[in-house]
């Protein structure tokens, strides 16, 4: 009886600490999007006036936006598959 105990405590634990990996994962998915992104909106502000910097800023704009799908989109995966 204590065994059962101890390895369904054990099954739990496992799952919780892949739950909250799957919630870190998410959240370095989310400080990258933003952080791209947020470089993307600086080189559209000091720099809007040539059409290189223009193409520039909305790319990565468009690149943070993509990786923040990505991991949300990830992380909806995984979730559903632990649960």
């Amino acid at each position: 009886m204590i065994c059962v105990d101890k390895q369904t405590s054990s099954e739990d634990l496992n799952l919780i600490r892949t739950d909250l990996a799957n919630e870190r994962t998410l959240l370095a998915y989310g400080r990258t999007a933003l952080m791209v992104a947020g470089t993307g909106v600086s080189v559209l502000k000091f720099f809007s006036e040539m059409l290189y910097y223009q193409i520039i800023g909305w790319s990565l704009i468009a690149i943070g936006l993509i990786i923040g799908v990505i991991g949300a989109e990830r992380f909806v995966r995984l979730s559903r598959r632990l649960h």
